[in-house]
């Protein structure tokens, strides 16, 4: 199949919340979208839910395990030309419970794991993919202003570190990828009523959702390596 004309994006953690809205306005705004979970039973019944339904393809990605994302990116680039937008959007919530005191060094591996090296490792692993997008690629990795310097919360630190990493990430991703003429941002989507963010979040997952899919759209290199909120650029 010729996909040369074709703008492909990939999201991880896609199959429900943020990712899941994601996913939905990507369609609507033109692209192929390839939804990546840990599940492929969830990553197809979540695909079953958008539309319109032949622009979604399903991808099992677990973003933890080097194998798993090696094997999705072998797949994945036999299926298709090229990889306009990589949305690194998996993630934990774990700190229920814990605080900067108590908090365990293995919980805090997993959640740097996670949600800031997976970021880094998956974009290593699609690489290839990106830097054959006809126009500017884009990374676009999922923060949260609780990894932002005034926003780091000692009730939350596994999280708060692990974004604060990602952000970190970010400008070094940017930096690295300059020359290649890919993009890379970082956003937080505000607090958003997902199963991790809970009942009281005063947004909606589409809300959440309209910054990630404003960067794939128009967001430009000029303005790679920034930190966005609402569509605006916010301080690290």
């Amino acid at each position: 199949m010729n996909s040369s004309n074709r703008k492909y994006a990939l999201v991880t953690g896609g199959n429900k919340g943020i990712g899941f809205a994601i996913c939905q306005g990507l369609l609507e705004a033109g692209f192929d979208v390839i939804l990546a979970a840990r599940s492929l039973d969830k990553a197809k019944a979540a695909a079953r839910q958008l539309k319109p339904a032949e622009s979604v393809r399903v991808l099992e990605l677990d973003v933890t395990d080097d194998e798993s994302i090696q094997r999705a990116a072998t797949q994945l680039s036999q299926e298709i030309s090229h990889l306009d937008v990589l949305i690194n959007n998996a993630g934990i919530y774990p700190d229920e419970g814990v605080n900067i005191l108590t908090i365990s060094r293995e919980l805090l591996i997993k959640t740097m794991d996670t949600n800031a090296f997976s970021a880094v490792r998956v974009t290593q692993a699609f690489l290839p993919l990106l830097t054959k997008a006809p126009a500017t690629a884009k990374v676009i990795n999922m923060s949260s202003g609780l990894g932002q310097l005034q926003g780091l919360s000692a009730d939350i630190p596994s999280y708060c570190l692990s974004k604060l990493a990602m952000n970190g990430a970010s400008i070094m991703l940017a930096e690295a990828l300059q020359s290649q003429g890919i993009a890379v941002y970082a956003m937080s989507p505000g607090w958003v009523k997902t199963d991790m963010g809970g009942a009281a979040a005063p947004r909606t997952p589409a809300q959440g959702a309209d910054t990630a899919i404003w960067l794939a759209t128009d967001a430009t290199l000029e303005e790679s390596g920034k930190f966005f909120s609402d569509r605006q650029v916010a301080a690290y």
